[in-house]
């Protein structure tokens, strides 16, 4: 074989370690972090220790372990900055200058092989001139791996040597091995020596993964045969225990700063989709859609900081935005992008259609939760099909939870609605439904039995806390509707009586219990002021019917009264200025100058204007509020230049 062959076509560089030729030295280990210079803890080739059987009937064996340079690498499509790339020869490699550290590519890979070192630390606890002169600043705070020692191959092709064969040319670990069980080559080549020891039995690590890895092992040769595999070599027992070395450690790349990514994401996401839905069907008012979609964008902000705070290099974030045609994480930033001037746009131009693209953009932001979290596949929990429905149900549950808070505790009026409790027990009972069928088939999925021992465990609390109680409390509302949460007290709905609620009024602003006749003599003080209507102008009874809703009667013209002690007129029967008489005949004289009633018909909120302070019980929007306001200021200022006083 000649260094013209590899020139000749494009190679696909690879590893056979034979298992029985390990002795566990660990020389390649040092060999890796002597030519790569990694920081301590660091370890890009890894040597695991396994034992199998049971006593006096005990096997020991060496695995070699590191990054895999996968055929179809897991790491290389979620990467959102395109930092980690394969080359045209197979080898997955990573740009430094690139990645900012969000360690998706770390959770993605199911071989452990990638780390993240954010300190820089020195193996005698004070920086020796040797690492000085070896640093590597641009490693901290991103994610780094084995490499294959592609300087040393590309070096060595270019000077016409051979890799696997020229020590030179050969990846260090390789190399340095002294019992020869690391092997590397180029298996597009059918005469190398790689693939000539393929013929014999060998196998891959998480071959059903798809990954196709390049590290392929030897399990038996003819001086060592191998055996099959015993049935207590992988029992639930010895699978289950974490101090297994063929278990693993937990995954701790992504802590309770990515969760809370999920948690207000899903909240805040779905509180937009459930807004949106909910105001489709009329069970809220459209009106109420831009401040809820403002709410839950707010929601989703905070669960993006926490992410933000995760990532290693956070100048770098910005280059998130390059993978959009592959990165799952790339999309939800450009969803979650649009979704914000969606939302500012409906909130001051309020539209159904804003309205509809702030719901879709939210949809499309949790489903891209999702799919990040399902193609994590370093974590088997989440590798199990259902996973992204269970992402999306729980989102929209958790949002029309919230909504439902939202509209108990007074957001909306009106009479509450069966379309809200209706939706949460459904997505209770879906939620419930897709856990029980995610337990069930966690086995078959390929969870690990240490994972399925966590999902067993939290279960029942679950199903407790997270879909029994809330199923009991949307069924609670919907057989009996809290009104006194969903609705103020005094814009509760009266169909029957529509005068009811002017009466509760009235008595309320008088702190006196409803169905009480008002203070003795202040209804003949208010008839010898000239009756219910004294203080207001005549207008046309088309115009007060219209403006009060049908009921309003014409007054009656009559002078002014006096302020006993005072030779000046009341502000509050004054002809000038204009009030209501249908509620200032309940009225005493002290509170005259509460709102007046625009309209109060039994289909339509109540609406109030000119008012100096809202009633008790009563709440106005922004919008109303300030034109009240302004109108009792120049209210103020008209009875302090026609020389009225209030009473």
């Amino acid at each position: 074989m000649d260094a013209a062959r590899f020139t000749q076509h494009t190679p696909r560089w690879g590893m056979v370690i034979d298992l029985n030729r390990c002795v566990g030295c660990q020389t390649c280990t040092t060999a890796c972090k002597h030519a790569n210079d990694t920081l301590p803890g660091v370890q890009w080739r890894r040597v695991i220790d396994v034992e199998l059987g049971t006593f006096p009937d005990v096997e020991r064996f060496f695995m070699v372990t590191g990054c895999q340079h996968c055929a179809e690498p897991p790491c290389v499509p979620v990467c959102p900055t395109g930092a980690t790339w394969q080359r045209a020869d197979g080898l997955v490699v990573q740009d430094y200058d690139v990645c900012i550290g969000c360690a998706y590519c770390a959770v993605a890979c199911p071989y452990q092989a990638r780390t993240i070192a954010h300190d820089q630390r020195w193996y005698f606890g004070r920086e020796t001139r040797q690492e000085a002169a070896v640093r590597h600043d641009e490693r901290l705070g991103v994610a780094q791996k084995c490499t294959f020692c592609k300087e040393r191959v590309d070096t060595g092709l270019a000077q016409g040597l051979r890799p696997g064969i020229d020590p030179a040319a050969t990846p260090a670990c390789a190399a340095a091995c002294i019992a020869s069980a690391i092997q590397f080559g180029d298996f597009n080549d059918p005469a190398s020596h790689v693939s000539q020891l393929l013929a014999a039995p060998h196998f891959q690590l998480n071959a059903a993964l798809g990954t196709d890895p390049q590290i392929k092992y030897l399990y038996t040769t003819p001086a060592v045969p191998g055996r099959a595999p015993a049935a207590g070599d992988l029992d639930e027992e010895r699978m289950g225990d974490p101090a297994n070395p063929l278990v693993g450690p937990r995954q701790t790349l992504w802590d309770w700063r990515a969760a809370m990514n999920w948690i207000f994401g899903g909240v805040g996401s779905g509180l937009a989709v459930a807004a949106w839905l909910a105001a489709l069907v009329g069970a809220v008012p459209a009106a109420s859609v831009p401040a809820m979609h403002v709410l839950a964008a707010a929601i989703m902000a905070l669960g993006l900081f926490f992410v933000f705070l995760k990532i290693g290099r956070k100048l770098r974030f910005w280059r998130a935005l390059a993978r959009p045609q592959t990165s799952w994480m790339t999309r939800e930033i450009y969803a979650v992008a649009a979704f914000y001037p969606a939302v500012l746009a409906n909130l001051l131009w309020p539209s159904a259609w804003l309205a509809l693209a702030g719901g879709v953009l939210a949809l499309a932001f949790l489903f891209c939760q999702a799919k990040i979290l399902h193609l994590a596949r370093g974590v088997p929990a989440w590798r199990a099909p259902l996973v992204p429905w269970m992402i999306l149900a729980s989102g929209l549950f958790e949002g029309l939870g919230l909504l439902g808070l939202l509209v108990a505790l007074g957001w909306r009026a009106g009479p509450p609605g069966a379309a809200l409790p209706l939706a949460g027990l459904a997505l209770a009972v879906v939620n419930a439904l897709l856990w029980a069928a995610y337990r069930r088939g966690a086995q078959a999925a390929g969870i690990v039995p240490l994972a399925r021992r966590v999902i067993e465990r939290l279960a029942a609390p679950l199903h407790l806390a997270g879909h029994a109680l809330a199923a009991l409390a949307f069924a609670a509302a919907l057989v009996h509707p809290p009104r006194a949460l969903f609705v103020p007290r005094d814009r509760r709905y009266r169909g029957d009586r529509p005068r009811r609620g002017l009466e509760i009024h009235a008595h309320r602003a008088r702190r006196l219990p409803a169905g009480l006749p008002p203070a003795r003599g202040a209804a003949a003080r208010l008839g010898r002021a000239g009756g219910a209507g004294a203080h207001r102008r005549r207008v046309r009874p088309a115009r007060r019917a219209r403006r009060g809703g049908g009921i309003a009667r014409e007054p009656v013209r009559r002078s002014p009264p006096r302020t006993r002690g005072s030779t000046k007129p009341s502000i509050a029967h004054d002809p000038r200025f204009r009030g209501n008489g249908d509620l200032m005949q309940n009225f005493p004289s002290e509170h005259a100058l509460r709102p007046r009633l625009r309209r109060h018909r039994p289909d339509r909120p109540l609406a109030w204007s000119g008012a100096l302070r809202p009633a008790p019980g009563l709440r106005l929007t922004h919008r109303r509020a300030a034109a009240a306001r302004a109108r009792s200021r120049a209210l103020r200022r008209r009875g302090r230049a026609a020389g009225c006083r209030p009473r």
